[in-house]
């Protein structure tokens, strides 16, 4: 399996009226690539999600792990990109098609679990309520992480400072997992802020480091409930958000130790939950 780090198109240009007050010009602008990404298990159809192209096979492991199919790399025994083809005949890398290795279990794929997940909301169309929720098998809860507060409030600077496309674009969310000393380990970009999540951690399922304990992380947007559980997957620590958590969020991460942070921004935050893990002074 090789690393497909850029398939496809991350941006596009397209003309726009661009009005700033008085003046009236028309110019070519820059937008996020939004296009369809279809899983396959073995060519059964599991899901399809509405993504930026790039880092596919790192968004399918990470949707894999935190969806409980898989728990590291040897779970995978092959991907692929497969026949999508466009109007020329030309692949459009819209499909994956994953071979999972003989005894890994496989969930099932009957047509009312399949599920479709979109930029703006992620997962929708779970066959019933309760199989949204999905079970963690690490011990988030025991994680001993200390992380400064100094440390804490400069992510949001080096995540913005990493975000690539974002600067030609103004129009990705990005997820970066830092170490407790503020280190970059990973950063991903997408329209979806679940696809950015899973991309980063796909990247650690794919280099053998789950769980991610240790770990800070970071997101450009808000901190949802599936947000906090992709993190309680992967054995993520702590999470901090740039923008509001919902309520479903702090009572997940509550109920699975990991520290919720929201409202990161310049000098202050807010702290919901495992406030421990935050060291106030040197």
């Amino acid at each position: 399996m090789g690393t497909v780090l850029r398939v496809g198109r991350v941006t596009s240009r397209t003309p726009v009226l661009r009005i700033r007050g008085p003046l009236h010009t028309t110019r070519p602008d820059t937008v996020a690539a939004e296009e369809p990404l279809e899983i396959r298990l073995a060519g059964t159809p599991l899901a399809v999600t509405m993504r930026t192209p790039g880092d596919d096979f790192d968004l399918v492991h990470g949707f894999l792990a935190t969806e409980g199919v898989i728990t590291g790399p040897d779970d995978v025994a092959a991907l692929r990109y497969c026949d999508s083809v466009d109007a020329d005949g030309r692949n459009t890398y819209n499909v994956v098609d994953v071979d999972l290795t003989p005894g890994v279990p496989v969930p099932d794929t009957g047509l009312e679990r399949n599920f479709y997940t979109s930029s703006s909301c992620g997962v929708c169309g779970k066959a019933s309520i309760d199989a949204i929720r999905t079970r963690t098998r690490h011990d988030v809860a025991g994680d001993d992480l200390r992380l400064p507060l100094g440390v804490l409030l400069g992510l949001p600077d080096k995540l913005r400072g990493a975000q690539e496309v974002f600067d030609k674009t103004g129009g990705l969310h990005a997820a970066g997992l830092f170490t407790a000393a503020g280190e970059l380990v990973a950063l991903r970009e997408d329209v979806g802020r679940h696809n950015a999540v899973d991309k980063v951690i796909g990247d650690g399922v794919r280099g053998g480091r789950l769980p991610l304990s240790g770990h800070v992380l970071m997101v450009s947007g808000r901190a949802s409930f599936e947000l906090t559980q992709k993190a309680a997957m992967a054995g993520i620590p702590v999470l901090a958000a740039v923008s509001a958590p919902s309520s479903l969020a702090v009572e997940l991460a509550r109920e699975v130790g990991i520290t919720l942070v929201g409202f990161l921004r310049g000098d202050g935050c807010n702290v919901y939950t495992r406030q421990d893990r935050i060291v106030l002074s040197e």
